[in-house]
Parts: structure tokens; sequence; C-alpha cells
């Protein structure tokens, strides 16, 4: 039987030891640990590598701890406007939606797109009509308000500047949510969801639903999920730049993303992190920032929970 794991992140960024309290810190390691073991049991009954991303992402995002789904930071205009996308290394499919609001979880949304329509990337008015077409219950806009969400925002509205999930500027964190996934029949797939940038205008998009350059799956190289600052990932076509040195150059998937992060992307100023993982149920977990919640579990009998360098 080939060997099955699961690695989820849940944002990268200044995350410095001490800065948090011991309770905050309990509640991330719960919350990442819930969202693990859930995908991993999925995998260890039989569960396909798509099912496991899709239902590891959907716990990420019902807690307000991330920035993604209830945890969703505030626009300019004081909304929600989410993103999510997911892919199956197997199949290429892929489902992408983009500036969607009152979607309890985008991640699933996504994977309509790609199941259910004979599109990959929907985005806006269009999105929510597919939305509603599939008969999707929509929350109430208090489902997604967070105290510090919101004070995050009230600091910044009225201003030209806009920030990363909940960063100050000692604590700058990517808050974005992902999980990449190989299953027991050798079959990989990433899935990727964000509520963007606080205070950010003009239906801004980042990386997170940009197959190739947030999100990524090819059970001939790797599954990648990325966190961080969405317009240099964009730019590199970071999920992608990892699977193109793992088909032709040969390298591996830990020396491949280690590349990407530590040097492509820092050469053009951004930075971040990506969880990935390849069709033997190798991980790799590289990022270039303080930290990056982060864990990974494998039927080798491996198992990871991480803030910290």
């Amino acid at each position: 039987m080939n060997t099955f794991s699961i690695a989820i992140h849940g944002g990268a960024g200044t995350l410095v030891k001490g800065m948090m309290t011991p309770e905050l810190e309990a509640k991330y390691r719960a919350a990442l640990k819930s969202a693990l073991t859930t995908g991993y049991e999925l995998l260890e009954q039989g569960g396909t590598a798509v099912d496991a991303v899709e239902r590891a992402v959907q716990i990420l995002e019902d807690s307000p701890l991330f920035n993604a789904g209830k945890g969703a930071v505030f626009t300019a205009t004081e909304t929600h406007e989410m993103d999510a996308s997911i892919m199956d290394g197997k199949t290429l499919n892929a489902g992408a939606v983009s500036l969607i609001t009152g979607i309890k979880n985008p991640v699933s949304l996504a994977r309509d797109v790609m199941e259910k329509s004979e599109h990959v990337f929907l985005a806006g008015e269009g999105a929510m009509a597919f939305a509603k077409d599939l008969n999707y219950a929509l929350e109430d806009t208090s489902y997604f308000y967070d105290e510090l969400r919101h004070q995050q925002w009230l600091d910044l509205k009225d201003t030209d500047t806009f920030q990363l999930d909940h960063s100050t500027k000692k604590d700058s964190k990517f808050g974005t949510v992902g999980a990449v996934a190989c299953d027991k029949d050798g079959n990989i797939a990433a899935a990727t969801s964000t509520g963007g940038m606080t205070n950010k205008k003009w239906g801004r998009v980042g990386d997170s639903p940009m197959i190739g350059a947030g999100n990524y799956a090819h059970n001939k190289t790797c599954a990648i999920s990325c966190t961080g600052s969405g317009e240099f990932f964009i730019r590199g076509v970071v999920a992608y730049d990892v699977a193109c040195l793992i088909e032709h150059k040969q390298m591996s998937l830990e020396a491949a993303a280690k590349e990407v992060i530590h040097t492509r992307v820092a050469e053009i100023g951004g930075d971040g992190g990506l969880i990935a993982v390849d069709a033997k149920g190798n991980i790799a977990m590289p990022f270039n920032t303080e930290g990056m919640y982060r864990a990974s579990r494998s039927s080798e009998g491996t198992e990871t929970i991480a803030i910290y360098k």
C-alpha cells in the first residue's frame, strides 16, 4: 500500500514565540490538530485526497482563528470577499471561486465548480449565482463578524493602507488556510481558502484561488498550497514553479519547495510559505517568515504540529 499523508497550514508571517498568549497558542494548536486528524482519518478509511483536503480546509474555515470562512477579514467597504480553490492531481481537474460573500465554506463551492460546472474559475456575482443554483444557504453577515478582525479594519478605515490578515507591524500573519494530501492510491490533491487582505479595495484577488499560483496538484509532480504575500506568489507562479523544478530538473519535493520559497520568491521580495506533498506521500513545509501555522501526519507514523521556526 502507498504511504498516505496530509499537511495543512493556517498562514505564515511574523509569528514570534512569546508574542502570543499560551491560551491563544493552545487554541491554534487545537484547531490545527482537529483539521489534521479529521483529514488523516478520512484517508485512513480509504477516502480520496480530494475529500481529505476539502474536509480539512472546511474545519479551518469554520474557525474564527484563521483568515478564511468564519474568520475572514474586512474589506474597505466593511464586507467580506472570500476566495478558494481545489485541484485533483489525478485528473488535473480544478475549481476556484473569488470575491464571494455569505458562503460558509468557500472551498466546497470551489469543489462544486470543479465537479458540477464545465469551468475552472467563477468570480463575484456569477459565482454567487452558481451557488444560488445549487441551493447554497447564505450566512448572515453576523456569522463572519469577529471583534479582532473588525478592530483591525477600524485601524485602517478611510486610509489607503491594507494589511495581510491580522497583522500589526510587529505581528504580520497571512492567515490563508490550505491542505495537501496523498491517498492510499497515490493520488494527490490541494485546496486553499482565504479572506484576503484587511481593507482591500477594487475587488483585489490574491494567489489563493489562482491555479498554478497559490494552489496546484499533479500526480506526476506534487500538490501545493501557498500562503503569503499574494502579489508575489502570483508573479512567481509559485505553486506551479515547484512542480516544474520536480518535472524538468528532477529535484526532490523538499529541494524544489525550498528553492522556490527561500530563493526564487525571496529574490522578488515575497514572503510566506507553502505545504507540499508528492505521490509517494513525502511532505515539505518551507517558509521564509518567522513562522507558519502548520501540521502534517503520515501513515509512516510521523506527526507534526508547529507554529514557529
